[in-house]
């Protein structure tokens, strides 16, 4: 386990902002490591709890990086301080985006993945708003850049999204078609969304909408699965899901059911 901090620094007149990150809990590979994913927890959550729910997966090949957020002040609590990737005033991709803490935290899972082998494939996946995170840094790979214009530095092979939203959508189709390289880079990256049906806290259509939003700006391998009488959490029936798509895009060996 780790601590970090990454301070994101204006410019001119503007305030500086230091975002404290909280302890990084690591699931080691059983087997052969072929893969390095950074799972990213929910509002108020922890990544020991995401660490707990990873270990037991049946994907000996990969390793789990579970980082903690930083604990802020958050709008949609009344300003109450949570761990949260970023501040938010509604869970849904229509509402006003941090676009600075987005990118602090989006820089923070790339250092995370910086110093993995050169022949490991890595990705991010996360759960609500650690899914709006991996979706989040899945267009900062796209586009090759951070919002704040600094490049994304990971190759990124696989996101994985639950019960979540994708911040930046509305603008995201017109920044991707602007760019070749943007395009190619969209289509060849793998992205699976899932969300429940009778989720009452991210509402189901949000997600809907962040799976349409992605596959109309280019990103061509988009798969969205919907789960009837799930609510705002996991299933076995999600992980299994996220295991059988995960094998196959990302090679690993050894998968067992």
């Amino acid at each position: 386990m780790s601590r970090n901090t990454h301070t994101n620094i204006g410019s001119g007149s503007r305030t500086v902002r230091t975002f404290e990150f909280g302890r990084t809990h690591v699931v080691r590979p059983r087997g052969k490591h072929q893969a390095t994913i950074v799972w990213l927890h929910g509002l108020g959550d922890n990544g020991s709890s995401s660490s707990q729910l990873l270990e037991s997966l049946p994907l000996a090949n990969i390793k789990w990086i579970c980082p903690t957020a930083p604990t802020r002040p958050v709008t949609l609590l009344g300003g109450f301080p949570c761990t949260a990737w970023f501040d938010v005033g509604e869970l849904s991709e229509d509402g006003s985006n941090d676009w600075e803490a987005l990118d602090a935290s989006a820089a923070h899972i790339a250092n995370l993945l910086s110093t993995e082998p050169a022949d490991v494939k890595v990705g991010i996946g996360g759960f609500s708003m650690g899914a709006a995170m991996a979706l989040y840094s899945a267009t900062c790979y796209a586009l090759g850049r951070y919002g704040n214009g600094n490049p994304y530095p990971i190759n990124l092979r696989a996101i994985v999204g639950l019960s979540g939203w994708l911040p930046g959508a509305r603008s995201l189709r017109n920044k991707i078609q602007s760019s070749h390289d943007a395009g190619r880079r969209a289509a060849s990256l793998p992205i699976l969304i899932c969300h429940g049906i009778s989720d009452d806290v991210v509402l189901y259509r949000h997600g809907e909408k962040s799976a349409q939003s992605l596959s109309s700006a280019g990103f061509r391998h988009v798969t969205f699965k919907s789960y009837d009488g799930l609510g705002h959490y996991t299933v076995p029936a999600e992980m299994d899901e996220i295991c059988n798509w995960l094998t196959p895009k990302l090679g690993l060996e050894g998968f067992r059911p």
